[in-house]
């Protein structure tokens, strides 16, 4: 492990955060990053801005590495408690139920080929 960026509380769904997750586990950084500039989700700005800053604290924590060997060695996404957005539907016979947003944790943990 070279360094690590966590996202907490993001507002995306997990389930549409592990889609776009699982298309840059295992790529080169500057790879991702090209393919996260032109996927056309709602959540890949989200990811692309969490990876920049694992390559950000990797340039800060170890200042000899090599950019260009830096790889996704380790991404998921994890859900996160709702309690923050408290959202009520009035429903039938003077009930109410809660909206259910989707908040996540994303963490991307990058490695060095050597």
């Amino acid at each position: 492990m070279v360094s690590k960026a966590i996202a907490r509380f993001a507002r995306i769904s997990p389930r549409k955060a592990r889609m776009i997750v699982n298309l840059v586990r295992g790529r080169h950084a500057g790879e991702a990053l090209q393919l996260l500039e032109f996927t056309q989700k709602a959540g890949a700005p989200v990811l692309k801005k969490v990876l920049e800053s694992a390559v950000a604290n990797a340039k800060t924590t170890k200042p000899g590495v090599d950019l260009d060997s830096l790889f996704v060695e380790t991404a998921f996404v994890d859900k996160a408690p709702n309690k923050h957005m408290r959202r009520w539907r009035p429903r039938a016979m003077g009930r109410a139920t809660r909206i259910q947003k989707g908040l996540s944790h994303i963490t991307i943990i990058l490695g060095a080929k050597e």
